[in-house]
């Protein structure tokens, strides 16, 4: 395993262990699912949507600042308003940097629904969105890493993906983003892996 990375993983199971004894719904995301359902690559950070609604926002974010530290003086506020809680783990040799989506659209309700656990081993599981659902992540943010993320999924999981859903969950995301040629991006990415797998049998 990547240097750096099983630490990292622990540091999520930890907080599954924390996440799951409040009762809450959630999924990982990001460069953890990446571990699953992409190649295995260094991610110095922790990604995951926490199902708060919305309305009650405050108590789900004033019980992970019990658990965690803030990565900022205003991290509550910010939370709030921005619907991202920075933080970052506490004791150990290392903090691992964790961003938690507070979820409450109907996409980030169907993510979780659609998580699975992944166990890493006897003692650590992790449940992470499914990794159709990384495609429409990855996609929707849309930064050079995303799309070699994007890449990597569709090689691996290449015969198992359900790209019908991809494409209905992602449609109405990217045109509320004001980026619809996104999709097109994505249909070439589904082109050129295919072509390279077929050319390689």
């Amino acid at each position: 395993m990547i240097a750096g990375l099983e630490e990292l993983l622990v540091a999520a199971a930890n907080l599954e262990t924390t996440f799951r004894r409040y009762g809450w719904k959630f999924c990982f995301i990001g460069g953890v699912a990446i571990q699953r359902w992409g190649d295995p690559r260094f991610t110095k950070d922790i990604d995951l949507t926490l199902l708060t609604g919305f309305g009650g926002e405050e108590k789900f974010v004033d019980a992970v600042l019990q658990e965690l530290d803030p990565r900022r003086s205003d991290a509550r506020e910010f939370a709030l308003r921005s619907r991202v809680l920075l933080a970052q783990t506490r004791g150990g040799p290392e903090t691992a940097e964790v961003d938690i989506a507070l979820g409450a659209l109907p996409f980030e309700q169907r993510t979780i629904e659609r998580a699975s656990p992944w166990k890493l081993r006897d003692d650590v599981t992790l449940t992470t969105c499914s990794a159709e659902d990384l495609v429409v992540h990855k996609t929707f943010a849309g930064r050079d890493l995303d799309w070699g993320d994007v890449e990597r999924v569709l090689t691996r999981q290449h015969g198992k993906l359900d790209l019908k859903l991809i494409r209905s969950e992602l449609k109405p995301l990217l045109e509320l983003k004001g980026e619809p040629e996104a999709l097109e991006r994505l249909e070439g990415k589904i082109a050129t892996v295919e072509r390279r797998l077929r050319m390689k049998t």
